[in-house]
């Protein structure tokens, strides 16, 4: 792990998001507030998710070793994406909403600290120092771009 940049970069974003989920944990009803933290977590989620699996899921799925982890998580993504569509299809005020989010926040919280605690160590052993380089220069400037799509690219079935 010569250059843990890349896991460095990921957990700041991580632990960004873990603020975020609670402030948004914290809002009640159809609020201004809690509207435009939803619409700023969906953003970050959707950019964070895009931007790891062009650059470390990757690298990863190439690797034997970490096929399975990688596709583990890509799959993590995709289920975080589907709640993230229905939140964004349900009424904020509803109790079912919030009972959504509870359990997204759950799954969530449940995925990075799997991919910290588990995934990042044994990735970080496999990945060579140019590896880690090459995909945090990527991350960084790959999550900007993503954010930006994120204004046009809703989540999960939201997207037709």
């Amino acid at each position: 792990m010569a250059d843990a940049r890349i896991f460095k970069v990921l957990k700041q974003d991580h632990d960004r998001q873990r603020e975020m989920l609670e402030q948004l944990g914290e809002t009640h009803g159809d609020s201004p507030e809690r509207r435009a933290l939803f619409e700023a977590l969906r953003r970050e989620l959707q950019a964070h998710a895009a931007a790891e699996e062009e650059t470390l899921y990757a690298t990863m799925l190439a690797k034997p070793d970490l096929r399975d982890d990688a596709r583990h998580s890509v799959s993590e993504h995709k289920e975080i994406d589907d709640f993230l569509g229905e939140l964004f299809q349900t009424e904020m005020s509803s109790p079912a909403w919030l009972a959504k989010f509870k359990e997204m926040r759950h799954r969530y919280l449940h995925h990075i600290d799997e991919e910290e605690d588990e995934m990042f160590p044994t990735a970080a052993k496999a990945l060579s120092a140019e590896d880690e380089r090459r995909m945090a220069t990527r991350f960084e400037t790959r999550k900007p771009r993503e954010l930006e799509a994120t204004i046009t690219e809703l989540p999960g079935d939201a997207r037709e």
